[in-house]
């Protein structure tokens, strides 16, 4: 019983260290940026107010110019001149990406689940396509899937829709299949999530992130942050509750270790990212207007 405390107190230790230390990326921090303050109220936003954004989160401005320039190559932003300023607007690319996004954060964790209609997709890529066997893999993740062994995912929910289109748009649907079924009354079902997927690393990380930020979720005695603050701490907030759709698979409660863990992180995002709206997107605009 010592040991598995303390193999458990170790994980919470490493998940609470793995948050602090997360890497942040400038490009995935702009479209982070750009899906939470632009789209709102705004068709375009100035490089320049981008670049400063940034930097208040420790990025150098080559770096930010950099990420922006290669966003326009991934054909998620495009820039658009406004007499001497540069401004940028979302592509259709990126507002397809953003809006499935959206879909699965928002909706994480928000309702009952029951995993009666599971997908099981296999593919046989080869590595001439390396590519785009990374941007399925990252998309199959994304929309909850599991990895059993090289080439066999698995989803607790039905992703047909999604995931036919997603194998036409890449260009290997000939080089892959997938069927529809329950496998809960397959012998070992927690076995084989737990295989497909890390859910005690996943509750750890869920722990970790609700100890955080559960002070900026409470209506009362929340700590008092000016506009700039609230916009770094909501980002950080966004920015890191993004990832989890790519860790959490959806599953039932009776199927995870600790669903407490996820309903607690769920319900801490939601009130922050509420609550912080308002000053984070005034700093968002001030710093974005273009006339500073």
């Amino acid at each position: 019983m010592r040991g598995h405390m303390t193999a458990v107190a170790r994980r919470e230790g490493e998940s609470a260290a793995g948050l602090a230390a997360e890497p942040l990326q400038p490009q995935e921090l702009v479209m982070t940026l750009l899906g939470s303050y632009m789209r709102p109220s705004h068709e375009t936003v100035w490089s320049g107010g981008l670049v400063e954004l940034l930097s208040e989160m420790g990025f150098s401005t080559g770096a930010s110019r950099v990420a922006l320039t290669r966003l326009v190559r991934r054909d998620l932003i495009a820039r658009e001149r406004s007499g001497r300023l540069i401004h940028y607007r979302l592509t259709e690319r990126a507002e397809r990406v953003l809006a499935e996004g959206d879909r699965r954060i928002f909706s994480l964790g928000r309702e009952v689940t029951t995993a009666e209609h599971w997908t099981v997709l296999w593919h046989d890529i080869p590595e001439a396509q390396r590519l785009q066997r990374g941007r399925l893999a990252r998309r199959l993740r994304f929309l909850g899937f599991g990895t059993l062994q090289d080439g066999l995912w698995i989803s607790p929910h039905d992703r047909e829709q999604e995931v036919v289109p997603l194998l036409e748009e890449l260009g290997v649907a000939e080089r892959a299949g997938i069927v529809l079924g329950d496998v809960t009354a397959v012998p070992g079902p927690t076995a084989l999530v737990r295989r497909a997927w890390d859910l005690d690393a996943l509750c750890a990380r869920y722990r970790a992130f609700a100890a955080e930020f559960a002070p900026h979720a409470k209506r009362r005695g929340a700590p008092r942050v000016d506009d700039a603050e609230a916009f770094l701490v909501r980002t950080r907030i966004v920015h890191l509750y993004r990832g989890f759709p790519f860790l959490d698979p959806d599953l039932p409660d009776e199927l995870m270790p600790d669903a407490r863990a996820r309903h607690k992180a769920v319900d801490v995002f939601h009130a922050a990212y509420e609550r912080l709206a308002a000053p984070a997107q005034r700093h968002f605009d001030a710093v974005t207007s273009g006339w500073r």
